[in-house]
């Protein structure tokens, strides 16, 4: 497989303004193959659950937080006072948290390769203490292509991959082989290692390190043109990296270089085990403007 290549499906092609990258490949005729091939409209949710036990990599990220704002209680004495008779109460919450908590999607502008985000935009520039200028969450289109499950949880022998193991481009092509999946522009290419399983239940070993891609088989993903990347991990890539002076370089990849989406913490469990490695997929990223990402429900439907 040759390596990716921008001109062909990164930002060059998309013009200099471009802010939505790989999603330019989710055309009319895209979504309507996805939609056209559901045959018995069964949804899996794609998603977990969270709240306040959802992990999250402390110093950097801050932890979910949920309060009562207003109760049935505090309603119906206010309305009493207005005059209104009919105790109508209602309950109103406060959440603090990143956007990059439980299921998320991750915007374009999330990570810089230095001071260059996606298309060449200035991260001095882009940022401000509000947010993204360009390229948040907002400017991401809702999303219905096909999606296909790579699974590759079983490789080694056991339910799930261990910590720190890279899942190589020969084991994405195992697993798409192994599938009956070919690859196609404007796929959504999801990766199981059977690490979510730990996802709110132990999440000191869920954050201890992980199984995932690095940039090879990122690169390998990207070159055939696929919007999205996710995985059922904390971060898509493998954690820790191999070569301990990089950070994020499959982010600084996929977002910043090949304008192809990261979805992260997936529950990709009961999909596989129905057998299922093509489907229509549905992901919706909320319009939260100037967002370096968003939390996210995806479904797959068959």
């Amino acid at each position: 497989m040759k390596a990716h290549d921008h001109g062909k499906w990164g930002c060059a092609c998309w013009g200099k303004d471009d802010q939505i990258g790989a999603a330019n490949l989710l055309t009319p005729a895209k979504r309507l193959a996805a939609l056209k091939s559901i045959e018995t409209a069964t949804v899996y949710d794609l998603s977990h659950t969270f709240g306040a036990d959802a992990p999250y990599m402390s110093p950097n990220q801050p932890p979910f937080l949920m309060a009562m704002w207003s109760t049935w209680r505090d309603a119906i004495r206010r309305r009493r006072k207005l005059g209104m008779t009919n105790d109508a109460g209602s309950n109103v919450e406060r959440i603090e948290m990143t956007a990059h908590v439980g299921t998320h999607i991750d915007a374009l502008g999330h990570v810089s390769k230095g001071d260059k985000l996606y298309n060449g935009f200035d991260a001095v520039e882009t940022l401000t203490d509000w947010g993204l200028a360009d390229l948040g969450i907002d400017r991401a289109p809702p999303m219905i292509t096909r999606g296909v499950l790579l699974d590759v949880a079983s490789f080694d022998g056991g339910e799930h991959l261990g910590p720190g193991r890279v899942v190589t481009p020969d084991d994405l092509a195992r697993a798409a082989e192994a599938g009956g999946i070919t690859i196609e522009p404007g796929d959504f290419a999801l990766i199981r290692t059977g690490w979510g399983r730990y996802f709110g239940v132990d999440n000191a070993r869920y954050l201890a390190g992980s199984p995932g891609i690095d940039v090879p088989g990122a690169q390998w993903l990207t070159a055939q043109g696929v919007t999205a990347i996710g995985a059922d991990n904390m971060a898509l890539e493998v954690l820790p990296n191999p070569d301990h002076a990089k950070a994020l370089p499959v982010h600084q990849h996929c977002l910043a270089e090949a304008g192809v989406y990261i979805i992260e913490n997936l529950m990709l469990d009961e999909i596989a085990a129905a057998g299922v490695s093509r489907f229509c997929l549905i992901v919706l990223p909320p319009k939260m403007r100037g967002a370096t990402g968003a939390p996210v429900r995806p479904v797959a439907i068959v």
